[in-house]
């Protein structure tokens, strides 16, 4: 059965209604026979990127970069999963009070390092989440999802 991991740093309350939303649409009964793994990014593992067929990641912009927590994240499991998951779909949601775009950035320069695949447009959301930003994540959540099986 194909696993989807959804790496998130979620500190705030804009960012758990938005890591919710994804989750929500991974989870969709309708999609069947995805396992969806929630890790937070101080605790995922390379072992858990090596078991998933498809990553979700979820960051703050804290002064126009990715959290240190998704950074950590990055710095611990790339050197041990470059060579086998080359190829690997995935998708992110970035949140912010102000810019977005260095954050973006740099999860693409990092990805693309890795070789993995965007299979979704970055959703990125200026403030308090609305309704259309919420069914933006759930769209995410769904869509890599779905990918998979």
């Amino acid at each position: 059965m194909p696993t989807l991991l959804i790496v998130h740093h979620t500190p705030s309350p804009a960012m758990q209604a938005l890591f919710e939303a994804v989750v929500s649409g991974a989870a969709d009964p309708e999609l069947e026979g995805v396992t969806v793994v929630r890790k937070a990014a101080l605790s995922a593992t390379a072992v858990d990127v090596l078991a998933a067929d498809g990553v979700v990641l979820g960051t703050p912009a804290n002064i126009g970069y990715m959290s240190g927590a998704l950074k950590h994240f990055f710095d611990t499991v790339y050197y041990p999963t470059l060579d086998e998951k080359r190829g690997l779909p995935f998708g992110c949601y970035v949140h912010g009070n102000e810019g977005v775009e260095g954050a973006v950035a740099s999860i693409d320069r990092v990805t693309t390092g890795l070789g993995w695949k965007r299979v979704f447009e970055p959703v990125t959301v200026l403030g308090t989440p609305g309704k259309p930003d919420l069914e933006r994540c759930w769209e995410l959540g769904a869509t890599v999802a779905a990918g998979l099986g």
